[in-house]
């Protein structure tokens, strides 16, 4: 049964996957702390003013942010390293994830979001 919630998603890893999933939550809500939760595409979404800001999910062997289009100078170049495509970013759970970069990303994110809108 697909999760209804972020805390079903979060919920249905394993321990290990499931601590990092909530550090990774709890990044993006620094960033983006006015943002609704809600599972979209059967992932974890930041969604601001019934648009998406950021979405993450769990996989076997990482965490990804979707999408997470190119940035500006300096919060690129920290990011380019975990680009797997275009717009995904993936950490992998073996390596140490670094949180604080995920809440800048995220800032910047709503940042734009907000600007667009």
């Amino acid at each position: 049964m697909a999760a209804e919630t972020v805390d079903e998603y979060v919920a249905s890893f394993p321990p290990d996957v499931r601590g990092v999933l909530e550090r990774v939550r709890a990044a993006i809500r620094a960033g983006v702390p006015d943002a609704e939760e809600k599972v979209r595409y059967g992932i974890a979404a930041f969604m601001l003013g019934g648009r998406y800001a950021i979405h993450f999910a769990g996989w076997k062997r990482h965490v990804g942010l979707y999408p997470v289009g190119p940035l500006d100078g300096a919060l690129e170049a920290e990011i380019a390293p975990y680009r797997a495509e275009k717009d995904s970013v993936h950490f992998r759970y073996a390596d140490p994830i670094p949180y604080d970069l995920i809440t800048r990303v995220s800032a910047e994110l709503a940042r734009r979001r907000r600007v667009a809108d």
